[in-house]
């Protein structure tokens, strides 16, 4: 990507940023992601089965999911369901239930959010999370991917992730709040991507603090609750933003079954915390490892951990060939992404892998 400078006009000021133009071709199917066993099953043929996928950052430990009635698959969802599952939701994030739109995952929400909230410039600090920078760039927005937030001050719309995929990068919300206020005085938006953030302790989350203006807030669910094929995600924003997105959205945008296991979920604070426990062991035996066999560990959450070493492309090889499949960059090849082992055979299996 082209390194230069851009300056931007906001009102009488001209405010200038520091950025790679981001390439708006990158969209769709050719942005690499983790989770794509086919690809693996091309890589390595030979591979035994089944292949561990260590290549996301979803929970390998799922919320159990229960037997649900009839209706919520023969019926269309009803509004005061709908209602529900956005309440428990607030709740969950500290949020007001006017604020919460709920969505069929929010990567539905990155891809809608160009055409609900069209600007003419975007910066991403990166790297991080690719969809973002393809959505923008596909809508024909200016895109720009910066190193550090306070490089993207001139441009109309932000987006940070917090914390940040792959590096695990975290960013204090008072940092963001001041920053959203800056975009609202000038009609900009903020969106800050918290995939990652229900398993993060202290006061990280912008909901909390969320502004009324300038500022959108991404949560993930499949992630957190390991139920990636649910497809639930919901924004948080003040009424006017929120509206907007809920109408764009259309009615029965969510399922009747993501809605129902949605609510419990969500709901299930001791679940949450007792992953959370269980995530830790699993971080400290990962991170153990993974140190062993020679990777330096560099960042991550508790759903992943990103290592870095020169051999890295030998490890992904190595790996596998013996059926787990990691995420690699092909930006960044020193580097590898390990989600969380599943069980004991797959803990098993990685340990045989790389001794």
């Amino acid at each position: 990507m082209e390194r230069f400078d851009v300056t931007l006009m906001s009102g009488k000021t001209a405010s200038t940023f520091r950025g790679h133009r981001a390439d708006p071709s990158a969209a769709g199917y050719s942005i690499p992601h983790g989770g794509r066993l086919a690809e693996a099953r091309r890589l390595f043929p030979d591979a035994p089965d089944p292949i561990i996928d260590l290549s996301t950052g979803i929970n390998p430990n799922a919320y159990p999911v229960f037997d649900l009635p009839a209706a919520v698959w023969a019926r269309l969802p009803e509004i005061d369901d709908l209602m529900a599952l956005e309440e428990v939701a607030a709740a969950a994030y500290g949020a007001r239930p006017d604020q919460v739109v709920a969505a069929p995952g929010t990567q539905i929400l990155i891809s809608m959010l160009p055409h609900v909230f069209p600007l003419k410039t975007v910066a991403i600090v990166g790297p991080t999370y690719g969809e973002h920078a393809a959505a923008w760039a596909g809508a024909g927005t200016e895109v720009f991917e910066v190193e550090h937030l306070d490089e993207a001050a001139g441009a109309d719309g932000v987006v940070v992730c917090n914390p940040n995929n792959p590096d695990g990068l975290r960013t204090e919300p008072e940092t963001l709040v001041s920053l959203a206020e800056r975009l609202a005085a000038r009609g900009g938006l903020l969106i800050v991507d918290e995939a990652f953030a229900d398993l993060e302790e202290g006061a990280l989350s912008l909901v909390p603090v969320l502004p009324q203006s300038g500022a959108l807030v991404l949560r993930s669910f499949g992630k957190t609750f390991g139920l990636g094929g649910l497809r639930l995600g919901f924004a948080v924003a003040g009424r006017a933003v929120s509206m907007r997105l809920r109408s764009a959205l259309g009615p029965w945008a969510v399922s009747g079954p993501a809605i129902a296991i949605g609510r419990t979920a969500l709901a299930d604070r001791a679940w949450l915390e007792a992953a959370k426990v269980r995530l830790d062991e699993d971080c400290r035996r990962l991170d153990t490892l993974l140190t062993r066999d020679g990777l330096e560990v560099v960042g991550g959450t508790r759903l992943f951990r990103l290592a870095e070493s020169n051999v890295a492309h030998v490890i992904f090889d190595r790996l596998g060939r013996d059926g787990i499949f990691v995420r690699r960059f092909d930006e960044r090849p020193s580097l590898l992404r390990f989600g969380i082992p599943g069980d004991e055979a797959d803990w098993a299996r990685l340990t045989a892998a790389l001794d």
